[in-house]
């Protein structure tokens, strides 16, 4: 208490100044030299007060109706500005964590001087400080505003104040700055002065002419230049932190285009890093581990053939892409540090040098990466085109074999480019058989393809023995089924293996009959065996998908912020397709765990999946939200459960009209158990005690320490009261002697107003009889300054009882119960003397409205409804037209229009 003391007693005296400088500087009615002086002096103060006081300071004086407008926009002026200082970007971010009001219940340190093991941060913080520095001040342009903010952040991200706040700097400038197109396209200020920079040390192509000068390149140590020495372009420590800084940006973020822009550009050098050969431990950690992490994120996020085919045309690249005018390479130097050089020795050669061993160990590489990041269908798309690019360019001699893949102004690849496609394709085959006939359709079409052609002209053996290889795979793999072929494809296939084991062919005729008499023992064991239904078509897919999105999901650290978000995004179409693969009570799991162990970008999306799974299955979400809401194994902490609170709330609100039945009972049973004051925790019991001890011992200390330091008789009895009002509250809100927390019981209390509103007949009268007198005996019996929340939260849901009745009878709803006059009277008797005595203000106004609300419903309770006018009457007497109503009616008895003299 001490520290908070002294600082709450230096925040006045901090104001005083401030604002004693700043008329000197800007009062209008004074001489204008003399203000000019007051400028210098009031920027000398600012310049001089530490960013930690500062900020609250000014963020008190800007506040509407304090100060006049002539003082009060130079102070915001200023406040704007206090992110270019040293330390201003995190100090900003860490003012915004502590006094957001999502922050209530943690305590307080932002006037104690920066944090060091990172903010209180959540989610709703996080925005705020996103907005906030991603907004350009209007006496800057963007371009300065982000190239002076960048360095600070930059310092964030490298992890300097811990991982939370690297975390979180991260996503203020990918959501913030890079999320739109405004900042975030390339070229624009955002994307020049936090990508321009990392990609360049990556790439340093992509370095515009302007910035290719000597000014970027390491400058020479010698005078005299030696040029059989190679030239470093980006030294090891520059390459190192900008690949660090970019897999935390594209980690932390999870939206996958955001990370398609950010890898698109340096693709071919992720790959070259991530796949360096007999890597040094060091090497290892700085260089190839992050890069094998942002090459496995963008083929999980974007594994097609597309996506694959650089990686293959530059498979034993070593830096420069090809086809790139200036070459330069990575290099190994020291003890296992990377750096960027441009080769220019005498012994340099243009030319790619081939290494067979450096080839087949590069081709292995991209194969387990392809096959580990990417789903079978994937797999099976890339093999596919290396595949068809292969047969095309051995059956060019041939003119049977028509498959054209390039555009007419692309240039044809070279022997070495082939020679890639074919080792990577071998690979394949290799690796990864079972998962080249996801796609046995297609594959089996390329076949008869090549079949036909060499029926017509004969073809190189090879390339039919891996023809054959491939049908071997398609024919012996555990779903085939000789129905699944269609029949002109099946009589090509037969007639050329036939054809083929006629041939004196060493190469392929033994093959050929082997898989002739294959195919006709797999007919007669189809013939044999009792026909069972195979899995439909969608069915395949769907498990495809789900196993796909368990290995998204449940990857832990190798799975990335956007990795997961794609994986929740597949099982959510999954959920909306109500799709008969799906394991419900594993789903169910694996979303609380998501939900105890993940960022608030990711427990958002969570949220929403659990509402779509409730929607279809609410049962099995509900009583998994409940478990975790209601912690009786003690093992959460009250941050989790309130967390599983929300998503209880959303799933109420969802199911709508729906919530009835044993939901509805078991929900509102452990809501109102909850929110009773009776729960008993031992474990929380004793970890207090535990606390409570220290915390005794820490006062004492210091005390004894600070004793001399406090001045009290700078601190005002009226700020003693409030900062002893304050720790009171605080401290209270944990539970006393093992009861529940009063956050929590308010929580369950808020909910069961808002179940109350979405569809108080599926409660039922017990159960809302019973809410009612809880409410009533908190607001009797707990009256303590730590538990106002829980008495406004007990008031507001008096008021949704209400809100509910009254919802009730305006659509005609019968629900068999309602609020009888007695209890009507005894709750405004109760309310009246909270509104009257309660020792907080927001109480006793609540109090005040729900008193309101209640005589409002009583009086439009006694005016009939609308069905209850349409009473049976005379309606109709022989040759007349008779309306007791005195409503006029036309020949058919509907209402006419009618004209009324109004006042």
């Amino acid at each position: 208490m001490a520290s908070s003391s002294s600082s709450a007693a230096a925040q006045p005296k901090i104001l005083e100044v401030i604002v004693e400088a700043g008329k000197k500087a800007f009062d209008p009615s004074i001489d204008a030299a003399v203000r000019q002086s007051g400028v210098r002096e009031y920027n000398r103060l600012i310049e001089s007060t530490e960013v930690w006081k500062l900020l609250p300071a000014l963020n008190t004086l800007i506040k509407p109706n304090i100060l006049p407008p002539w003082l009060r926009d130079p102070l915001l002026q200023t406040l704007t500005l206090i992110p270019l200082r040293p330390g201003g970007v995190r100090g900003t971010m860490e003012f915004v964590f502590s006094v957001h009001p999502s922050n209530v219940g943690r305590a307080p340190e932002a006037d104690s001087g920066p944090q060091k093991q990172g903010a209180s941060i959540t989610h709703e913080g996080v925005a705020v400080a996103t907005r906030l520095l991603s907004s350009v001040p209007a006496s800057m342009t963007p371009q300065a505003w982000f190239d002076s903010i960048s360095g600070q952040l930059f310092e964030l991200i490298d992890g300097a104040a811990g991982p939370d706040l690297a975390k979180t700097a991260s996503q203020v400038v990918g959501y913030g700055i890079l999320g739109g197109k405004q900042y975030g396209a390339p070229g624009s200020p955002g994307w020049n002065a936090f990508v321009q920079p990392l990609v360049q040390d990556l790439n340093p192509t992509l370095r515009s002419p302007s910035n290719s000068g000597p000014a970027i390149i390491k400058k020479e140590d010698d005078e005299v230049v030696d040029l059989s020495r190679d030239r470093v372009l980006v030294a090891s420590q520059s390459l190192k932190t900008s690949l660090q800084r970019l897999k935390t940006l594209v980690i932390s973020n999870s939206s996958p285009g955001l990370c398609r822009r950010l890898l698109r550009l340096v693709l071919v050098q992720i790959w070259v890093l991530a796949s360096w050969p007999n890597s040094l431990p060091t090497t290892e950690q700085d260089f190839v581990k992050p890069a094998r992490t942002l090459l496995q994120a963008y083929l999980r996020l974007f594994g097609n053939a597309e996506s694959v085919r650089p990686f293959v045309r530059n498979l034993i690249c070593k830096g420069a892409a090809d086809g790139t005018e200036k070459p330069w390479e990575y290099r190994l130097k020291g003890k296992g540090d990377i750096e960027v050089v441009e080769p220019r020795g005498f012994e340099y050669t243009t030319g790619i040098e081939l290494n067979w061993n450096e080839l087949e160990d590069k081709a292995t590489k991209l194969v387990e990466f392809v096959t580990i990041s990417c789903s079978a269908a994937e797999v099976s798309s890339i093999f596919l085109q290396l595949l068809k690019r292969w047969i095309e360019t051995a059956g060019k001699q041939d003119a049977d074999i028509k498959i054209d893949l390039c555009p007419e102004n692309e240039t044809s690849d070279s022997p070495l480019q082939n020679l890639f496609e074919v080792t990577v394709l071998q690979k394949l085959m290799d690796k990864a058989p079972e998962k080249l006939v996801s796609r046995f359709d297609q594959l089996l079409e390329l076949v008869c393809q090549v079949l036909t052609a060499d029926a017509r002209s004969r073809l190189a053996d090879d390339l039919l023995a891996v023809v054959l290889s491939l049908l071997n795979l398609v024919i012996t793999a555990p779903t085939f089924q000789k129905s699944d072929i269609k029949p002109e494809e099946l009589k090509v296939v037969e007639s050329a293996l036939e054809r083929l084991s006629d041939e004196d062919r060493a190469q392929v005729s033994p093959t050929a009959r082997n898989l002739a008499l294959l195919l006709k023992y797999r007919d007669e064991m189809e013939q044999d065996d009792e026909p069972v239904s195979a899995p439909s078509a969608r069915q395949i897919e769907d498990q495809r998908t789900y196993k796909l999105a368990m290995e998204y999901i449940t990857g832990g650290e190798d799975n990335p912020a956007p990795i997961v978000s794609e994986g929740l995004n597949l099982l959510s179409g999954l959920i909306l397709r109500d799709s008969p693969i799906l394991d419900i009570p594993a789903v169910a799991v694996l979303l609380t765990t998501l939900l105890e162990n993940n960022d608030d970008y990711i427990n958002l999306r969570v949220i929403k999946v659990y509402t779509q799974l409730a929607n279809k299955h609410p049962k099995s979400a509900v009583q998994e939200l409940l478990d975790h809401y209601l912690d009786p194994q003690e093992k959460s902490q009250t941050d989790v459960r309130l967390r599983f609170g929300e998503a209880l709330l959303q799933v109420i609100q969802r199911l709508g009209e729906t919530f009835t039945g044993d939901v509805a009972q078991q929900v509102s049973e452990t809501l109102l158990s909850i929110a009773g004051r009776r729960g008993y925790r031992a474990k929380t019991m004793a970890k207090q005690a535990r606390d409570e001890k220290l915390q005794k011992m820490k006062k004492k200390k210091e005390d004894d320490d600070d004793d001399m330091d406090v001045d009290d008789e700078e601190i005002t009895e009226e700020e003693k009261a409030r900062n002893d009002i304050l720790a009171q509250i605080l401290q209270g809100w944990e539970s006393k002697r093992g009861t529940e927390d009063v956050r929590i019981r308010t929580s369950a209390l808020s909910i069961f107003g808002a179940a109350l509103e979405t569809n108080i007949g599926g409660i039922g009268p017990t159960l809302v009889s019973g809410s009612v007198d809880l409410c009533i005996n908190i607001l009797a019996m707990e009256r303590e300054m730590e538990t106002a929340i829980l008495r406004r939260a007990a008031i507001l849901n008096v008021l949704s009882f209400v809100r509910a009745l009254d919802a009730a009878k305006e659509s005609g709803r019968k629900l068999g119960f309602g609020l009888t006059d007695e209890s009507r009277e005894d709750i405004i008797r109760t309310l009246q003397y909270v509104a009257g005595t309660d020792n907080d203000g927001l109480v006793q106004q609540h109090a005040k409205d729900v008193i309101e609300s209640l005589e409002n419903w009583q009086m439009a309770s006694m005016l009939p409804t609308q069905d209850e006018t349409n009473i049976p009457g005379l309606a109709k007497l022989a040759g007349l037209h008779v309306n007791p109503s005195g409503t006029l009616v036309d020949s058919s008895g509907k209402p006419r229009p009618r004209i009324e003299e109004v006042e």
